[in-house]
């Protein structure tokens, strides 16, 4: 009763509520489409550039999330085009970019006049206070078009994460689909990291997923449940980090990570039943 409450009182819960909801529906949607290419890694090392971006911004004195949307659909687009010419190996991009990101957001937050180890643990972790008004409504609008595309372009964007070699045989525009998912990954991430923080956001994306995936191999369901599943989580984690005062983002994860391990025992529970009858 007390966080609802509060929920009525403190306009930041509400926002931190708004947003987890939002980024649990866009991450698990993006999520799906990641894990099936079997680029997770990319995700995360998106995340991690995007601290770059955070590093510059803080110390020109600009708004961090500019900057770190600048820096990770840089390195998106960058990793899309590295994997499609073939002249440097994909992990090893997504390696580059994560290492000179982190790099070169520590080496900026250090030079920032004024600089104290809050921001940097905020960025780092997530913290439920920084959430505005402005990125709720942010993620609304990114929310919005990433539910609408998957309503609309569902199976060509299956056939491309899947296979696509085959999804050119039946004339889809893989590149496009490829360079578009990228943006979008990365701006689902940048509008996510209060929340969750960028060392622990790449969980976001593939745990709801992996959650999903022990009882269904269909893109489709998956696409459907990952995103409700990371509401799930996200909101309990919001409540658990509220009630115990810890950060927002270890506490989804450790949610997400006690369903992932319930959900597998009881699919072997179901499977020794099934064999024993």
């Amino acid at each position: 009763m007390e966080f609802l409450n509060d929920l009525l009182q403190y306009a930041y819960l509400r926002h931190a509520l708004a947003a987890c909801v939002l980024s649990g529906i866009t991450c698990g949607i993006i999520g799906t489409y990641v894990v099936c290419r079997r680029m997770v890694f990319l995700a995360g090392g998106i995340t991690h550039a995007s601290f770059g971006g955070l590093g510059l911004a803080y110390w020109l004195g600009a708004d961090p999330v500019l900057g770190a949307t600048a820096f990770a659909v840089a390195s998106a687009l960058g990793i899309e085009w590295v994997s499609e010419r073939g002249r440097i190996r994909e992990d090893s991009a997504i390696g580059i970019v994560w290492s000179v990101g982190m790099a070169a957001g520590a080496f900026f937050m250090s030079l920032r006049p004024g600089y104290v180890s809050g921001d940097l643990a905020a960025s780092l972790f997530g913290s439920i206070v920084t959430v505005t008004g402005a990125d709720v409504r942010s993620l609304a609008v990114l929310t919005a078009v990433v539910v609408a595309g998957a309503a609309l372009w569902l199976r060509p964007v299956m056939y491309a994460a899947f296979d696509r070699s085959f999804a050119r045989s039946r004339g889809i525009r893989t590149r496009a689909i490829g360079w578009c998912m990228a943006v979008l990954t990365a701006l689902a991430i940048v509008l996510s990291i209060r929340i969750m923080g960028i060392v622990l956001l790449i969980s976001l994306v593939t745990l709801p997923v992996a959650i999903v995936n022990l009882f269904s191999r269909s893109y489709r369901t998956i696409a459907l449940w990952a995103p409700l599943t990371a509401v799930a989580g996200n909101v309990a984690g919001l409540w658990l980090s509220y009630r115990f005062e810890v950060p927002p983002g270890a506490a989804i994860i450790f949610v997400l990570v006690l369903a992932l391990i319930s959900v597998k025992l009881l699919s072997l529970r179901s499977e020794k039943l099934h064999c024993r009858r």
